[in-house]
């Protein structure tokens, strides 16, 4: 399959790109949404204002884009051999083993606020704003692979 894109394969790399910045958009204000809807709990009118945003932001960012990234992304692996068993391709794997832990990330953030939603915290909001780094050390270390392909 290797090449399979052809002429499409610029396309294909521009629409996951834009993905990402959408997905990676998502991920960095989920955990704030959560923060303030954790701090909002003892607010009778706060609890559904935060799963109204919180239901919004997953079903026209989070979700579409998580969908498209792995859509385009994979495509992209096959392009490049993944499933052929090319060789040179350790980045690209480091770099799925990454995104499946970042995709993890997004499925505790969607738990967590199902927990927020049922009235049932479990961090402090020190916590939840520390969490909130996680997408950004994931998504340089991504684009590291990506762009200088170490090994």
């Amino acid at each position: 399959m290797t090449g399979w894109l052809g002429s499409a394969y610029l396309w294909v790399i521009a629409a996951h790109i834009i993905f990402v910045i959408f997905w990676m958009a998502g991920l960095f204000i989920f955990p704030r949404y959560l923060v303030h809807h954790q701090e909002g709990l003892d607010d009778p009118a706060e609890p559904a204002r935060w799963v109204a945003r919180e239901g919004k932001l997953r079903r026209m960012i989070l979700t579409p884009s998580l969908i498209l990234v792995w859509v385009l992304g994979l495509m992209l692996a096959a392009n490049d051999g993944l499933f052929d068993g090319a060789a040179g391709l350790g980045w690209l794997h480091a770099k799925l083993a990454l995104v499946i832990l970042l995709s993890g990330y997004h499925g505790w953030m969607v738990g967590y606020a199902r927990k927020l939603q049922s009235g049932k915290p479990a961090f402090r909001a020190r916590t939840l704003r520390m969490l909130n780094e996680v997408p950004a050390v994931f998504v340089a270390l991504i684009v590291i692979l990506a762009v200088v392909k170490p090994f």
